[in-house]
């Protein structure tokens, strides 16, 4: 299978994932295998919930309108062809992937399938649906995707090089496994937002898309905000209240009712809108319902510190000083090179 026939397939993939707008869900014309996939695809997007409770139908789709744009043929020729991949030798590479957002390891599924190699999958529990799904619809388009991709539900065996996302106490336990392979091991990352009280409302309310998406369980959740000494919450509480719908979930609503009476009977100092806590802490990894905040002198302070920092740090919002610096609302839309931990996956991929 070439290089091509591997971006068409992916290609294809994005025209399917494409229908299932956050809006609405409408089976479109000219869609390769729709009379196969699109009823089970929306059956995984309303059950998603069952099995986790964090997988709104919302929240899947969001992640499938994010990967449809990723998915063109003129992103992924762009993107590959960075790379030195016709010539790339054959491997078998297995991922342990995480369960936190819906399609969470889909970017390393895709850089090891269009690299060239093989994948061995051992999925998190909390998502292992919608991973198989999808490459139900890649092997239906192309056969050969048959022996490339495998599952397995116990220890990877038999592979070359590993890719493992957990937290930071699985890590050390993915380090005595997979240390003597190639590998990339990644641990709890957090992102941040650094506000100077200029905001507009537009750009706060977009923050809040970065702070409430996937109710802040991603690595690219910001969960932290570094402020001025003078900076007025009033305006930042205004243009977060379009998100006070998020109580309507019961976890989420459970979440910040505990977080809300530990706080209180530790005596923390904390700021409350009703649906969310600020809370001055060190910390870069706020529970959910709640947000961290830390005072600043000044820019330059503070890219010093975010430089000692680096690798508990996935992205910043705004702050131009950084090569991890996002726009407003971008957190949670990273394309085909926002690789995690900054780490390129491809280029490992094309050296093991």
């Amino acid at each position: 299978m070439t290089l091509n026939d591997r971006i068409a397939a992916f290609t294809a993939l994005g025209k399917f994932l494409s229908q299932f707008d956050e809006e609405t869900t409408v089976s479109q014309e000219n869609i390769l295998y729709n009379d196969i996939f699109f009823d089970d695809f929306s059956s995984a997007i309303t059950q998603a919930k069952h099995y986790n409770g964090w997988f709104l139908p919302e929240e899947v789709k969001f992640s499938f309108a994010n990967w449809a744009d990723a998915l063109t043929k003129e992103n992924l020729e762009t993107w590959s062809n960075k790379y030195d991949i016709n010539n790339n030798s054959q491997k078998t590479v297995g991922i342990v992937m995480a369960g936190n957002i819906p399609l969470v390891g889909f970017h390393d599924l895709l850089s090891i399938l269009i690299s060239g190699h093989k994948v061995l999958i051992k999925l998190s529990s909390n998502d292992n649906k919608l991973i198989p799904l999808c490459c139900e619809y890649l092997i239906r388009v192309n056969d050969n995707f048959k022996s490339l991709i495998e599952f397995t539900h116990g220890q990877l065996k038999d592979f070359d090089a590993v890719i493992a996302t957990g937290s930071n106490n699985t890590a050390r336990y993915f380090d005595y496994y997979f240390g003597k392979f190639p590998n990339i091991i990644r641990k709890n990352r957090n992102s941040i937002a650094v506000l100077t009280g200029s905001e507009t409302t537009k750009e706060l309310e977009a923050l809040g898309e970065d702070i409430f998406r996937y109710f802040g369980l991603g690595c690219r959740s910001v969960s932290k905000i570094f402020v001025p000494k003078d900076y007025n919450f009033d305006t930042f509480f205004k243009a977060m209240y379009k998100f006070k719908y998020l109580l309507d979930n019961d976890k989420y609503a459970n979440n910040y009712d505990y977080n809300k009476a530990v706080y209180l009977m530790s005596e923390f100092k904390i700021l409350d809108n009703g649906f969310l806590i600020l809370k001055e802490d060190e910390s870069y990894a706020s529970p959910i319902g709640s947000l961290f905040y830390e005072y600043y002198d000044s820019i330059e302070v503070l890219s010093e510190k975010f430089s000692k920092d680096v690798e508990k740090i996935q992205c910043i919002v705004n702050f131009p000083q950084s090569t991890s610096n996002v726009e407003y609302g971008a957190t949670q839309k990273p394309t085909l090179t926002d690789y995690a931990d900054g780490v390129d996956t491809m280029e490992f991929l094309l050296k093991i």
